[in-house]
């Protein structure tokens, strides 16, 4: 099946849930479908929705809670 990544929109700091006592958005195994809100990207105080650009299953998440990304870096891999 061909792998397909979703990117950070933009430079910040990635999340994957929406507060700290919050479950995560996704794990790996989980199904999504396109569109789906997959975490965060904060960027001075703005929070902006990183979206699953299409539907399948995770199968890697490259990028933890709290770290700083770039625009563009590959934030997890979906199979399908």
């Amino acid at each position: 099946m061909p792998l397909h990544d979703i990117v950070s929109p933009l430079p910040g700091t990635f999340y994957r849930r929406a507060s700290p006592d919050a479950a995560p958005y996704v794990e790996v195994g989980a199904s999504i479908g396109s569109g789906a809100v997959v975490g965060l990207v904060e960027v001075m105080k703005q929070f902006n929705d990183v979206e699953a650009s299409a539907a399948g299953r995770v199968v890697e998440i490259l990028v933890d809670d709290g770290e700083p990304v770039d625009a563009g870096q590959v934030l997890m891999r979906l199979e399908g």
